[in-house]
């Protein structure tokens, strides 16, 4: 193969051969096979940031490959994961330092709902907010539409008694299983009268296609690859379920946190700096053409990319829908999407309950200050000048059903 200068070679495919290529190199059972793990300057073994194949690993992803770890000087292994059962268990068991992960799982592992009851996994920051999506079967979305879930509950009773409607999310407790639990009750849905199964986020298009299942809630770009197949609408993107909500967080497993409590710091750093430089647009092309590689979430790169700008291409019957940058899949927000608040925690709690994923009502307060590291983030936050909110249990609507939640009031 002939081998090209540097000057013919554009940043962009320049980062996107590091991603596919560089990344790989750095996967712990390579680095077995070498000779185990390199320890850093005060021999600690390196930090070993887990992340799924989903859009919203960008700021993971790219503090590593814009070189953000390394400024603050830290020796960082970003680990490419199978499923979020997989995530939550490398967390608990310290294989993982920290993790790109589903800002519900915390609250659901502790509640018993996703995990071993009292399992502590800790919240340090949120990622991003925004950006997730429901996808329904071609046949079923024509009929749907987007964004009113009015039409489903009669278009589900159609089916026969014995052949209930079926549908997917990645993890029990998650946020895209309490997205989809949220809209089918918007629907009128009786929940036990569907099923609700758990698949893997890469896995979520394959299953579609082989006819597993009638739709799915997930992060993108799977929603938008199913559209791009030929084999599902997005039905809903879930900014229009809830503005602004909280989606993937950093979750940190508590002996890290205590431990090595200055190097996490300089992590979050690290990440809110890559957060930083993702919500400014004119980066974001950039960003898809790294995240889409083989070593990250392997998908087409111009899925992730529009996704990522705010358009949407719905499907075939559904059409365009495009989203202002403050209303996409938002990294940063001058610090207003980073910080983890309470309030979210004691929503998603009370979800279990009103769902019946829990038979009593948890100690609301008690997890939420146990599990999310105010003080750590608002130590984080005052070294980098951003504003933390004096009061975060304030209470919010949700946009979809325009209902006011109350965490001093949860029930």
């Amino acid at each position: 193969m002939e081998e090209l200068p540097m000057s013919k070679i554009s940043r962009r495919d320049f980062l996107k051969t590091a991603a596919t290529f560089g990344a790989a190199i750095a996967t712990p059972s390579l680095l077995t096979a070498c000779g185990g793990e390199t320890a850093n300057e005060t021999g600690e073994r390196p930090i070993k940031i887990g992340f799924i194949p989903l859009t919203d690993c960008a700021s993971v992803v790219m503090a590593d490959t814009l070189g953000y770890y390394k400024k603050y000087g830290l020796n960082v292994e970003v680990v490419k994961e199978a499923s979020w059962a997989n995530v939550r268990d490398k967390l608990l068991t310290g294989d993982l330092d920290a993790a790109h992960c589903l800002f519900g799982m915390p609250f659901s592992v502790y509640t018993g709902v996703g995990g071993k009851a009292e399992s502590e996994l800790q919240i340090a920051m949120v990622l991003n907010q925004n950006g997730q999506g429901i996808t329904l079967s071609s046949a079923l979305a024509k009929e749907a539409g987007y964004g009113d879930p009015s039409k489903l509950k009669a278009l589900l009773s159609q089916r026969p008694a014995d052949k209930p409607a079926t549908f997917a999310a990645t993890f029990p407790g998650g946020t895209h299983d309490l997205w989809l639990r949220y809209w089918l009750a918007a629907a009128g849905v009786d929940q036990q009268s569907v099923k609700i199964i758990t698949i893997p986020p890469p896995q979520m298009v394959a299953n579609m296609r082989i006819g597993e299942m009638d739709g799915f809630c997930v992060g993108e770009p799977w929603n938008g690859v199913a559209v791009k197949e030929g084999i599902g609408e997005t039905v809903l993107a879930t900014q229009d379920l809830w503005a602004g909500h909280p989606e993937k967080a950093l979750v940190v497993n508590p002996s890290f946190a205590e431990k090595r409590r200055a190097e996490l710091k300089n992590v979050m750093k690290a990440i809110l700096e890559a957060s930083q430089w993702l919500d400014d647009f004119n980066n974001r092309a950039e960003a898809a053409n790294v995240i889409s590689g083989q070593a990250y979430v392997n998908a087409p790169v111009d899925v992730i990319e529009a996704r990522l700008k705010g358009q949407y291409n719905l499907g075939t019957t559904l059409g365009e829908r495009t989203f202002e940058p403050n209303k996409s899949m938002v990294f940063h927000q001058a610090g207003a999407v980073n910080e983890p608040q309470r309030s979210h925690a004691i929503w998603f709690m009370a979800q279990y309950v009103r769902f019946g994923l829990v038979p009593n009502a948890p100690d609301y307060n008690a997890i939420a200050d146990k599990l999310i590291l105010r003080d750590l983030y608002a130590e984080v936050a005052k070294e980098m000048s951003l504003t933390v909110a004096s009061d975060d249990l304030q209470p919010f609507t949700v946009t979809l059903d325009q209902r006011s939640f109350d965490p001093k009031s949860p029930s």
